[in-house]
């Protein structure tokens, strides 16, 4: 019977563990599409036309202060000379999360 348990046990923590996983992924693939959508052309590969200075690479972002998703979705909401402002009604506080997200992992 303990044999039984812990076999059951184990089982259901690896299906959760994977749905975890799944659920990051899908996050992660919609926050590289949102931003393929609204921010590549001015961040290629995480760079800045506009201002080279101001990359999305971690080094960059540090420099500018910009240590967590927040600071990304702020920057995104009240922008700087150059960029576009993205107000809630372009890109959903879900979207910009997602956004936030793929830009602190994909440019690091």
């Amino acid at each position: 019977m303990k044999k039984v348990i812990t076999t059951l046990v184990v089982a259901a923590v690896s299906i959760f563990v994977t749905a975890v996983f799944a659920k990051e992924e899908a996050k992660a693939k919609a926050g590289e599409e949102l931003f393929k959508k609204h921010c590549v052309a001015c961040h290629p590969d995480g760079g800045n036309i506009i201002n080279p200075q101001k990359t999305l690479h971690k080094k960059d972002l540090d420099a500018n202060n910009i240590k967590r998703p927040a600071d990304i979705i702020n920057k995104m909401r009240n922008p700087g000379p150059g960029m576009t402002k993205f107000d809630e009604a372009t890109i959903s506080d879900k979207e910009a999360r997602e956004i936030a997200a793929y830009v602190m992992k994909a440019f690091k």
